[in-house]
């Protein structure tokens, strides 16, 4: 394929550390990832058309190959925003399905040779793979790179967070706790017998997904963090690169806002993301159940997981306020009146975007020490990092700040500007001119 049409062999690439040392060229580029927007939202989905959309900016030409459960599917892509989108109608599918596609899905084999037929692209950026056959990656026959949104590549419940007792995990022991956790969520109970020969497809899953992450020009991680864990489970570390996403302009949007003084109001403490167990809400709820003089706003879909959001309205005292799920201006609006953010997630958050979002809106944010968000937040300068799981230490550390506004401010004043999507796209097609010249 080369290094895109039209490109001048003189165009070299001597660093992809100095991403904006380089001329970049046109290139056709495709995504591909295991579901897509409006059907399902989530971070990589949001992420994906964000750095799709930059690209398409830059000059080069941008497709998106997902599957869909339902809607308007069909062998043409629809154009969005620049992006040619296809979306493969597969129907809705359950855990095992999704699972078994891993080793089988014959439609989606077929959908993605057409696709790579019809587009012709100089690169693959596999975004996420789950639901798809590994099948796959053999009819690419040329450069890809993966990132590494979350730790599915060798976890299959790719949070590492274990499904009966909510506990960390460190990743397989010959499979067999990987059995019980996948046990434990169809609702059987995870005992030996049951569990040796469920074994036996997950080891052959990671088995094939292994070659994937092995062939790839380039891994790249969001945070260091996910980088030093794959590599400590078997990725080649000459292949990683850590690359932290970038945040979609908010500067034209919001600005760092100066604080209302505390003594005119109640101490606002906010939560923005998913309402799941993983993402810890009920340990926020459990600390805040200790403090006076103050308010938790808690922004996120509470119809995901109405068992999780039941056990979290009866925790809620009477100045907590569920707001729902909000849209890109509500959650800066949100922002802009908070006094302090609060992640307080129970598994390895890979990077944490809300944290940028907040830092953008010049608001600190407390999260539990553990994973990115250890650095992300810088303790002590932008935010504090009580230990994982602390309620008690979670609701001393809110109290001192209530109590302590000129360590509030000092905070807000230790904020650094939030690198963009702008600059974020600029590092990855770097790595795409580096793989591709290499090629050469």
């Amino acid at each position: 394929m080369g290094l895109g049409r039209g490109r001048s062999q003189t165009n070299t690439v001597e660093s992809v550390a100095s991403a904006k040392s380089l001329i970049f060229v046109s290139m056709r580029i495709l995504h591909l990832l295991h579901q897509y927007l409006p059907e399902k939202v989530g971070g990589t989905e949001l992420y994906t058309r964000s750095l799709a959309q930059q690209q398409v900016a830059q000059g080069h030409s941008v497709a998106i190959f997902a599957p869909a459960g339902q809607g308007n599917t069909g062998p043409e892509p629809s154009l969005e925003e620049g992006v040619r989108v296809y979306r493969v109608r597969v129907g809705e599918r359950s855990p095992t399905a999704v699972f078994a596609s891993t080793f089988r899905h014959p439609q989606l084999h077929h959908a993605f040779a057409r696709v790579l037929q019809q587009e012709q692209p100089d690169l693959v950026h596999i975004q996420h793979l789950m639901g798809l056959p590994a099948s796959l990656i053999a009819q690419i026959q040329l450069p890809y790179v993966v990132t590494l949104h979350d730790f599915w590549w060798v976890c299959a419940n790719a949070q590492l967070l274990t499904n009966d007792t909510q506990e960390i995990c460190d990743g397989p022991q010959r499979f067999i706790n990987c059995a019980c956790c996948a046990l434990a969520r169809a609702g059987l109970p995870p005992i030996l017998p049951v569990a040796l020969p469920a074994a036996l497809p997950l080891a052959v899953r990671n088995r094939r997904l292994h070659p994937v992450l092995a062939a790839a020009g380039r891994l790249i991680a969001p945070s260091a963090f996910v980088g030093r864990w794959y590599t400590a489970h078997g990725v080649p570390a000459e292949k990683l690169v850590v690359v932290p996403h970038g945040l979609d302009s908010p500067a034209g949007e919001v600005g760092k806002q100066p604080a209302l003084s505390l003594s005119k109001r109640p101490f606002l403490i906010g939560y923005i993301g998913g309402i799941s167990p993983q993402k810890g809400v009920h340990l926020l709820l459990q600390a805040y159940q200790q403090l006076t003089n103050s308010e938790l706003w808690v922004a996120g879909d509470t119809s995901f997981d109405p068992a999780y959001t039941a056990q979290l309205q009866q925790l809620a005292t009477p100045t907590v306020r569920f707001r729902g799920r909000l849209d890109r201006a509500a959650i800066w609006e949100m922002l802009q009146q908070l006094d302090v953010l609060v992640v307080p997630s129970i598994w390895y958050e890979t990077f944490c975007l809300v944290i940028s979002e907040a830092f953008a809106a010049g608001v600190p944010v407390v999260a539990f020490n553990l994973g990115a968000m250890a650095e992300r937040i810088r303790h002590g300068q932008d935010g504090l990092l009580p230990p994982p799981g602390n309620t008690q230490a979670l609701a001393q550390t809110l109290r001192t700040l209530q109590q302590n506004p000129a360590q509030l401010a000092q905070l807000r004043a230790g904020i650094q500007p939030v690198p963009t999507m702008t600059d974020h796209a600029m590092q990855i097609t770097a790595n795409y001119e580096s793989i591709l010249s290499n090629r050469d």
